[in-house]
């Protein structure tokens, strides 16, 4: 296949729109959100969401009043996006693109959201092009939020099934550790499609790299994710809210960072 005709066949059929709504991807969720809330300048900001897929979060930052803009490299995510259900307030705009060359004016934005691109660029020239771009379109002391997928994330969700790993399992574990490049070499989807699994402190050195100011990376969902009591605890509202405090309490502890499925670092543009 080509570049990207794999992550466009596993997107075709996987339902990306109804994950964050499911299990321990609720945790990611939430934790996002209360993350970007944290940060973001007050609405009615302009928001450019690339790779924003179904439009979880460009729908959500929406309904608070953000003037939000979402690509995306999957039709059938814009689509999506666009079908605004009743009573979710319409995205500015929705439009297929590419995070390596965004068609938009320099420093028009006042907040970039690449909740997943960097992570779907194997290639280090790749991920650089989607932090130039957003750079370039940003203003200057604009925000960035940039999502990476922990370089330890297939080595943790194999320990908790029971039995032993398939052949294929360590294959792709082992690659993943040794280049963070993940390659899915078996028919299932739950291994996920091409990318590139970071380590925290690489995904903080991509963005100093970039020319981006005050690099700040955490772990979103902690160890939290791959824990047998998740789901009893996500289910009970006190548990839930000792989940959320738990999670911000070590989202900074770098002994821990690489257990979060999902790292979410956040820089400025040089003013």
């Amino acid at each position: 296949m080509g570049r990207f005709e794999d992550i466009q066949s596993f997107y075709t059929t996987y339902n990306e729109s109804a994950r964050l709504e499911t299990g321990v991807f609720q945790l990611e969720r939430e934790r996002t959100r209360e993350l970007l809330a944290a940060r973001l300048p007050p609405a009615p900001a302009v928001v450019l969401d690339i790779g924003g897929g179904p439009g979880a979060h460009a729908c959500w930052l929406a309904g608070l009043g953000y003037e939000v803009h979402l690509v995306d490299i999957v039709p059938r995510h814009v689509e999506q996006a666009r079908a605004a259900g009743p009573g979710r307030p319409p995205l500015a705009s929705a439009e297929v693109g590419d995070a390596r060359c965004i068609v938009r004016t320099d420093s028009s934005v006042d907040v970039v959201l690449l909740l997943g691109p960097l992570y779907h660029l194997p290639e280090p020239a790749d991920r650089l092009a989607a932090l130039a771009e957003a750079m370039r379109v940003l203003r200057p002391g604009g925000l960035l939020a940039a999502a990476g997928i922990s370089r330890f994330v297939s080595l943790l969700g194999v320990l908790t099934l029971a039995g032993l790993p398939a052949p294929e399992a360590v294959t792709m574990i082992s690659e993943d550790l040794r280049t963070g490049r993940h390659e899915n070499i078996t028919d299932s989807l739950e291994w996920f499609t091409r990318a590139y699994f970071h380590r925290p402190e690489e995904l903080r050195v991509e963005l100093a790299d970039a020319g981006f100011d005050e690099v700040d990376v955490v772990g979103l969902e902690g160890p939290f994710w791959i824990a047998p009591a998740f789901e009893a605890l996500w289910k009970d509202a006190d548990g839930r809210a000792t989940v959320m405090q738990w999670a911000h309490t070590i989202e900074r502890e770098g002994s821990l960072l690489g257990t979060s499925a999902h790292l979410l670092a956040f820089a400025r543009k040089p003013d």
